[in-house]
């Protein structure tokens, strides 16, 4: 299996982040309603079915189609979401900008950059009951799991597996940020919309990386 992907069409790649969150719609919202106004999930389709009309049938880079992602949940959303992801996918596309193969020092380079990014708009931590509980663990396993000189697929695997702890960490957390920190320790016992967007997320990014390497 080989350790370089080459993305012919960034196109592929977001399409496949775009269905899984526009399948998993229903079920977004409902976990979002357990706590939160429940509309997590359709704004997040809304934003990433914005994408789509954009995108669909063209041929971009990676960089360039990551990018009219971002642009399409900056302005496409409402709320906090869309900053918040928005920045995630910018930073994304700016580190692999005129990119058309991949390592997994390229792949953990992009990762790290929309942490970064994010970090730059929000004060979250682990532990807040939020997406960053899925995303840091995930960003960061899958550095040390470079670092520790795993395979590209190992890496993904490990990445993976970080981001759904880290959204099952999320059900026994109080939240801290965002609408449903005013339940306190109401907010106990159910799973974060966001950290369960964002493993969705995460782990597409990974099969779809995987798939590439075939």
């Amino acid at each position: 299996m080989s350790e370089v992907i080459v993305i012919k069409n960034g196109v592929d790649i977001v399409d496949d982040l775009i269905n899984v969150i526009v399948s998993n719609r229903d079920y977004l919202s409902e976990i979002d309603g357990a706590i939160g106004d429940g509309d997590h999930g359709i704004n997040m389709a809304k934003g990433f079915n914005i994408c789509k009309t954009r995108i669909d049938g063209k041929q971009l880079t990676l960089s360039e189609a990551l990018a009219e992602l971002s642009d399409s949940l900056m302005e496409g959303i409402g709320g906090s979401m869309g900053p918040l992801y928005g920045c995630i996918f910018t930073g994304w596309s700016d580190s692999v900008q005129g990119k058309t193969e991949l390592t997994k020092e390229d792949v953990q380079a992009m990762l790290a950059n929309g942490m970064s990014e994010l970090q730059d708009i929000s004060p979250a931590q682990k532990g807040d009951k939020c997406l960053v509980d899925t995303l840091f663990p995930a960003v960061e396993s899958f550095a040390q799991a470079v670092k520790e000189e795993k395979t590209f697929k190992e890496a993904l695997n490990i990445m993976k597996d970080a981001a759904a702890k880290g959204r099952d960490s999320t059900k026994d957390l109080v939240a801290k940020i965002g609408r449903a920190s005013r339940l306190g320790e109401r907010s106990k016992g159910v799973l974060d919309a966001g950290a369960t967007s964002c493993c969705l997320l995460v782990t597409q990014l990974a099969d779809s990386l995987e798939a590439k390497m075939n």
